[in-house]
């Protein structure tokens, strides 16, 4: 079949069961939909029930379908690692086949000498932290004195937080990209800017958060997608593949609106890719452990899908998946190494019933999907499972 547009949606961290070898990363009996529906009493998504998301995992309240509304799958990572940079590079087509270095116990002491040479600034923290704790903890010394806050977590980040105030949000900005460079020798998968507002004991983190990513070690099928058609990213897609493969970076300020510019996008679209990632169901509810915001934040979703369904031609492809599992009923803060839904569908529903992808070996094969669906592959690994999704 002939694709115009494919429309791909990242539910940042929407996980659907324990990974083969999630007992490896401390994951096993992860399960973010899973446990998450039972946290809650159970969860009504009656348009992502439709489309098969029950049919992956048991998931209380939604049940599976015998006709589901487009092709319903789970996919198996097979980079090594849980965290957003994999997940999304492998879904482009790329395998990490060595995790990104951690630094549970803060970054080495030469490191972060050179950092404050460079920048002028002696900084806070250096360990790993939860980053709204750390700002109850640092943020009142950051505002007297103002030395940024650094700190890391269960994945490979080097964060840099700041008051919008005492360090402007371009002057953050240029910090991160003088820590890009010290952290490009070490492997660090993402500097992130975790720019904040507000009075001890009320911070808040802003929606001017920027990721400076290492760049992918090799072209992606996003490459060869944006040599012919454009490839719009939606929300921190730009940051994640440090430009590369993207034609327009469009800024998000959360899940409501980036759904909005997804619309937007596709308005003006006639053909090619918008990728979005929808930050919020890690950010917000992942990360702080937090069952109810994370099903309210999945219920919001569920609503607009009507209206991105009305948007689409007869040509065009949504596919709906995650980079990683974020159980919010897990212990600790961090990433859960699960499989992760890939559901497929397009403007009518497909022409025979239970459209069932299986479990694909990667993530990869979206990468496979989209390099037929737009005649630039074949790709070198994976599986297109283009045909079951558009019969």
């Amino acid at each position: 079949m002939s694709i115009d547009r494919v429309v791909i949606i990242v539910l940042d961290s929407c996980g659907c069961g324990s990974a083969p070898d999630a007992d490896r990363y401390g994951d096993d009996g992860a399960s973010t939909l899973g446990n998450l529906s039972h946290a809650v009493g159970g969860m009504t998504l009656p348009h992502l029930q439709g489309l098969g998301l029950g049919n992956l995992t048991t998931i209380l309240g939604v049940p599976p379908t015998a006709n589901p509304l487009g092709a319903f799958g789970r996919m198996r990572e097979a980079s090594a690692g849980k965290d957003t940079t994999t997940g999304h590079w492998e879904i482009a087509g790329l395998v990490t086949a060595e995790p990104f270095p951690t630094f549970p116990h803060g970054f080495p002491r030469e490191m972060i000498d050179e950092l404050e040479r460079a920048i002028g600034r002696r900084v806070l923290g250096n360990k790993t932290a939860s980053g709204t704790a750390i700002l109850d903890e640092l943020g009142p010394e950051h505002v007297n004195t103002g030395s940024p806050i650094v700190y890391t977590s269960a994945d490979s980040v080097f964060q840099i937080a700041a008051h919008e105030r005492v360090i402007p949000v371009d002057e953050l900005y240029r910090i991160c990209e003088i820590a890009r460079r010290l952290c490009d020798r070490y492997r660090i998968g993402r500097v992130i800017a975790r720019p904040f507002v507000g009075e001890p004991g009320r911070f808040t983190r802003t929606y001017n958060r920027r990721d400076f990513s290492m760049p992918p070690p090799e072209p992606t099928v996003l490459d060869r997608i944006a040599a012919k058609h454009p490839v719009v990213g939606v929300g921190k897609i730009w940051d994640i593949y440090a430009g590369r493969g993207i034609s327009e970076n469009v800024h998000s300020e959360g899940n409501a609106d980036g759904l909005a510019r997804t619309l937007e996008a596709l308005d003006r679209l006639e053909r090619g890719v918008v990728f979005v990632n929808l930050v919020d169901f890690d950010m917000l509810y992942g990360h702080r452990r937090d069952p109810r915001g994370y099903y309210a934040a999945l219920q919001q979703f569920d609503a607009f899908l009507p209206s991105l369904r009305d948007r689409l031609g007869p040509r065009d492809l949504v596919l709906l998946t995650a980079d990683h599992g974020n159980d919010p009923t897990w212990k600790g803060t961090d990433h859960t190494r699960e499989y992760v839904p890939i559901l497929a569908f397009g403007a009518q529903p497909p022409s025979r019933s239970r459209a069932d992808l299986g479990t694909r070996a990667g993530f990869f094969d979206v990468a496979q999907t989209l390099a037929e669906a737009f005649a630039v592959g074949p790709w070198p690994r994976g599986a297109s499972f283009l045909a079951q999704a558009t019969a």
